[in-house]
């Protein structure tokens, strides 16, 4: 069993340190504590998902950085989620100045790599970085893994839902093109990516954005179709979404069909969320439907052999993970990954655009990743047009 101390016992705990061989923690429990552990030191720091300190100044970070320890370790599966600069925080806890100060870094390395896809800085980067990282891919550690088979399918909209989104478009491209003459690119950032979570949603169905709209969405009847056709060949099925309002609606479906089903999302208990997995891992629940950040990681789900990306998250290595929750240690059958797309959509522009940004990370950290939160200008306003 264990025991989670308050934080009268963890003061207390922390202050006999010297007893124990191993003191484990979370990043959010570090946080608080931070000042119990001022003047101790250890000869080795881990830190898992380390994923967690990319943003140089959260409290997490910090935190993790300000620990007195001789040799210090990072354990990731994505050391690069958004921007180089993940990848410079976690060498700035591993190994301080090793990469320099972040605005050297940035001139050095980021601006020319992501602006410029720079050859001969990506090299110097990897080859700085590289003997640093002990990397081990999936199917080196587990060698006799089940294959997964991924497949993107394009759905395209009907007349009513194409006509909504046709004019959303027109319309965020207006207000676009006002607000860059108004404040600039830099300055317009939040408005963007707005304007770019409407548009996702109105692909996913337009009443998540327009209320009373009565109308279909062809990506949810495709779902339903993969689901069926699933469902009928004995599967279970995950589905994932970066909308909550999106798996309410998918939910209310299922509940139509009588078709058995657990949510789980941000909010939900851990305790409620063990209980759910281990449920859905014995029983005959036939459907997860999962918030893609809750998500993503310590979740082990392989009674399901079929993973449906509703709307695929545009970092790669966010939507790798969630698959992995089935695609894992114990399963014994083909994983089947589906990932929806509305055809000539932002949807559409976005993996267009995936592709051509993966290169760089894999470049470096020979993973693919995604670069969409440093998109350039010509890069979004891309994303705008017809």
């Amino acid at each position: 069993s264990v025991k989670f101390a308050r934080k009268p016992e963890m003061e207390e705990m922390i202050a006999r340190w010297r007893q124990y061989d191993v003191l484990v923690t979370s990043y959010d429990l570090l946080k608080r504590d931070i000042a119990e552990y001022e003047g101790l030191s250890f000869r080795y720091e881990f830190i898992d998902e380390a994923q967690y300190i990319k943003n140089q100044s959260t409290q997490a970070s910090t935190s993790v950085k300000a620990l007195d320890a001789e040799v210090r370790f990072a354990l990731t599966g994505t050391p690069v989620e958004n921007s180089l600069s993940d990848l410079w925080s976690i060498f700035d806890f591993v190994l301080p100045g090793y990469l320099y100060h972040y605005a050297k870094f940035r001139r050095k390395y980021e601006i020319p790599i992501t602006r410029d896809n720079d050859s001969e800085a990506i090299e110097s980067l990897r080859e700085q970085v590289q003997p640093f990282i002990l990397r081990r891919t999936k199917k080196e550690v587990l060698s006799e893994l089940p294959d997964k088979i991924e497949s993107t399918v394009y759905v395209e909209m009907e007349e009513e839902q194409r006509s909504v989104y046709a004019a959303n478009l027109a319309m965020a491209r207006s207000e676009l093109e006002e607000e860059l003459d108004r404040v600039g690119f830099e300055q317009s950032r939040i408005k963007i990516l707005a304007l770019i979570t409407k548009l996702r949603h109105l692909c996913c169905h337009p009443n998540l954005v327009l209320e009373g709209y009565e109308g279909g969405s062809a990506k949810l009847e495709l779902c339903m179709e993969l689901l069926h056709d699933s469902l009928e060949e004995g599967h279970k099925v995950l589905i994932f979404s970066q909308f909550v309002s999106m798996l309410g609606v998918i939910g209310a479906e299922l509940e139509k069909e009588g078709i058995s089903y657990f949510l789980l999302k941000g909010d939900t208990p851990s305790e409620e969320r063990v209980r759910l997995v281990k449920t859905f891992n014995s029983d005959d629940t036939q459907v997860f439907l999962i918030s893609l950040r809750a998500g993503g990681t310590g979740l082990n789900l392989t009674a399901a052999d079929v993973v449906i990306h509703y709307d695929p998250w545009w970092n790669l290595s966010v939507q790798n993970q969630a698959t992995d929750r089935a695609h894992r240690i114990g399963q014994e059958k083909n994983v089947q990954v589906f990932k929806l797309l509305v055809k000539d959509s932002i949807e559409d522009k976005i993996d267009e655009l995936q592709h051509r940004k993966e290169s760089i990370s894999r470049s470096v950290i020979t993973e693919n990743e995604t670069y969409i939160s440093n998109m350039d200008k010509d890069d979004m306003l891309a994303l705008f047009r017809e």
